[in-house]
């Protein structure tokens, strides 16, 4: 065959299988993205009603109680969340069930309504994943392209709910695989997640903005240099305890988690525990600042995200998210653990600012990444998510923070059907292709 025949035949090959993908990951991004819209659009309702009615905290157990039950009668393997997800793209079989969106979403809906303290990450990518299996079953495609296809639900998902396209695609990636990355992959998820953010945005979905004002320190001749050695240091010594705080939130989920299954077997009663655990900790705080996602909170004095980056200390905060979170989804609460980590890494940040003297916005911005890479395994993604969220200017410090706190937590992680691709560490008895809940102590 000649040259120009078979370079023709290669160029409609091209063509013919980059419109067949369009045709299917278009319309898999715009369903993800509108459902990522209303479940944003719902959250910010039910969150509003929360705050003007904070006695509604009272039917928390209830609530948890009704959504579990819910889940045991009919929601199958929908159970097994983001991990099953993950599972399928590693090991096809089965797949994932179409009714895994409806059901995150109403019980995330719900934890959120009565104040669990409970993130949306794990509901957009459920929500991104189910849709990308229906879309999949419907086009019959083969186990490979099934893969892809649910990897870039995954971004869909992600990108919209964050409003972050560029690290929703990267965290499609670098979920997957400790250390490894298909780039088979990478247009797929890089249109799956720019088409849901679009679609989220254009039904008038607006995403939370963090200030950074940190910009450099000046040298005596007035110039500024994008990184400064000692803080550079000091941002190293803060990604350390956000490492070990990314830790101890993965390895508390999941042992307490075993401690309520063997406490309680049955599934439909376990949320009644941390309900009712939940209720006891806003007595003993007196405060409701601790409940659901934190972004924002009507009292601009008490702690959330976005007041982390002021100039008020907040030195337990952090630690009192954690509690919260830990219990509420030991328990078998709806919603993810990326929210609250952001609050958990943003206000150790502020915590360790004046301690190390470093601008608190600055070190918020960074926890805000770091604790999230090491708790998510993902510090390629974190960055790129800290350059959307907060600028480009401070990218050294951001980028030191993500990938030492990514080090520091070691082989744990909120997913446990990550499999290890490339060790952080050498171990002898660590084995490569594993998931991590087969790690040893897991």
């Amino acid at each position: 065959m000649p040259a120009w025949q078979r370079s023709l035949q290669n160029t409609a090959h091209i063509t013919f299988t980059a419109t067949r993908w369009a045709i299917i990951l278009v319309p898999m991004a715009i369903c993800a993205g509108s459902l990522v819209a209303l479940f944003l659009w719902l959250l910010e309702v039910v969150t509003s009603g929360r705050f003007a009615h904070p006695a509604i905290l009272y039917g928390l157990p209830c609530a948890g109680m009704a959504v579990a039950a819910l889940y045991q009668r009919i929601g199958s393997r929908s159970e097994g969340g983001n991990n099953l997800i993950i599972d399928q793209i590693h090991e096809p079989g089965g797949g994932v069930p179409l009714r895994m969106a409806p059901l995150v979403l109403f019980g995330t809906v719900i934890s959120h309504l009565f104040g669990a303290s409970v993130g949306r990450e794990g509901t957009a990518v459920q929500i991104g994943g189910s849709l990308a299996s229906g879309f999949a079953q419907l086009f019959r495609l083969d186990t490979r392209s099934t893969g892809l296809l649910l990897t870039a639900g995954i971004a869909a998902g992600f990108g919209a709910v964050f409003g972050t396209p560029v690290a929703g695609a990267i965290f499609a990636l670098e979920v997957l695989t400790l250390g490894r990355l298909d780039y088979a992959a990478l247009l797929p998820v890089a249109v799956a997640s720019i088409v849901a953010d679009w679609t989220c945005h254009a039904w008038g979905i607006h995403h939370t903005a963090y200030h950074v004002g940190f910009r450099g320190i000046p040298a005596a001749d007035g110039s500024v240099f994008h990184v400064n050695a000692l803080l550079l240091c000091k941002t190293g010594v803060a990604a350390i305890a956000f490492g070990f705080a990314a830790r101890s939130f993965a390895e508390s989920v999941h042992r307490l988690g075993a401690v309520f299954r063997q406490i309680c077997p049955q599934p439909w009663l376990r949320p009644a525990i941390g309900g009712t655990l939940t209720i006891l900790l806003v007595w003993i705080t007196g405060t409701h600042e601790y409940l659901g996602l934190g972004v924002t909170n009507p009292d601009p004095a008490a702690a959330s995200i976005v007041s982390f980056f002021g100039s008020t200390h907040y030195p337990w905060s952090w630690a009192l998210k954690l509690i919260f979170t830990v219990i509420v989804l030991a328990c078998g609460y709806k919603g993810g653990e990326v929210t609250p980590l952001f609050f958990i890494g943003a206000g150790l940040g502020n915590a360790l600012a004046p301690i190390l003297h470093v601008p608190a916005d600055l070190l918020a911005g960074v926890g805000f990444v770091a604790v999230f890479a090491g708790a998510a395994n993902t510090p390629l993604a974190c960055t790129f998510m800290a350059v959307e969220l907060f600028g480009a200017t401070d990218v050294v410090y951001y980028a030191a923070g993500c990938f030492i706190a990514y080090l520091t937590s070691g082989h744990t992680g909120i997913y446990l059907a990550q499999r290890v691709g490339t060790p952080k560490m050498f171990l002898p008895d660590l084995k490569t292709g594993i998931s991590l809940r087969q790690l040893p102590g897991k």
